[in-house]
């Protein structure tokens, strides 16, 4: 993997409602080195369009693109994602079209068109104590719904997942992921991503990232991975071989977490054992997808 990458792009996604989004952030660090530097959009806070544009027109070459989403829901703990669904997908890329069908006239990228969907919403965790009867499996061993196998491969690691089918609370990872998986699908094959596709020689490749990984192995603990200082973001860079960023005092955590993350994508990109975790297969590539870094 040593030089396969020339170009490395973090963005901190947001599944809220609305336009632009400060949710929203880019960063993009250098093979050749330099601090990561934030991407800004061309008017006060990104769109998801403008994400989505950004991906198909401007991206450099070369580039491993980490979105900080869930790029499917779990599958492998009930054999399917909505089991009992007469039209339940096979597969990601199926998954991805249902979404963006159903959603069709949400606009922004919006996906509360799906959640909202008779037949779907009882395997969601929605506001106002609404927790669907499908939401929890019968293994699950903790009251945060059903997992994916990467999900599980984090919690192992230290970290407190949520799953995709959570839609409730600061926690909740279901709006940011299934508004990214309109844009997955919107990328109409012009982007590999992995592992659902395989990873190509060359040429950029988008994968899924959790900022969270990217603290702890900054330094941060799974508890305290939100950075909002400069000072304590150039600490977290300087472990992981980063230069500093320019900036004293305050910093969102939105732009904290993509400079982090881009620096590290940069740091464990060739590493051979982030594209091979174990607990992987093929099948669970196709329809569940991995994080990045959890192994």
């Amino acid at each position: 993997m040593t030089g396969r990458f020339l170009h490395f792009l973090a963005v901190d996604w947001s599944g809220a409602a609305g336009e632009r989004h400060k949710g929203i952030a880019l960063a993009l660090a250098d093979g050749d080195g330099g601090p990561p530097v934030l991407v800004e959009p061309l008017k006060r806070g990104w769109s998801r369009a403008e994400v989505l544009m950004f991906l198909q027109e401007d991206l450099p070459a070369d580039t491993l693109v980490g979105m900080d989403l869930g790029i499917a829901l779990p599958f492998a703990d009930c054999g399917a994602y909505f089991p009992g669904y007469a039209d339940s997908p096979a597969d990601a890329r199926s998954l991805w079209a249902l979404v963006d069908r159903l959603c069709a006239d949400d606009p922004h990228f919006a996906a509360s068109s799906f959640v909202d969907d008779d037949a779907l919403a009882p395997y969601f965790r929605r506001h106002g104590g609404r927790e669907g009867a499908q939401f929890r499996c019968d293994d699950a061993e903790h009251g945060r719904g059903r997992f994916r196998v990467t999900e599980h491969a984090q919690a192992a690691m230290g970290c407190k997942p949520y799953s995709n089918f959570n839609l409730v609370g600061a926690a909740q990872v279901g709006k940011s992921s299934l508004t990214g998986m309109r844009i997955l699908h919107h990328l109409g094959g012009k982007l590999p991503i992995w592992p659902v596709d395989p990873l190509p020689d060359k040429g950029s490749v988008i994968v899924e990232i959790y900022t969270t990984l990217a603290a702890r192995e900054a330094g941060r603990s799974a508890s305290a991975s939100k950075i909002r200082s400069y000072e304590a973001l150039n600490e977290a860079l300087e472990i992981l071989g980063s230069p500093p960023v320019h900036g004293e005092g305050p910093i969102d955590d939105h732009s904290s977490d993509a400079l982090l993350s881009a620096a590290w994508l940069r740091k464990v990109a060739h590493e051979p054992q982030r594209w091979n975790p174990p607990d992987t297969t093929e099948q669970i590539a196709r329809t569940e997808g991995w994080t990045f870094g959890a192994y």
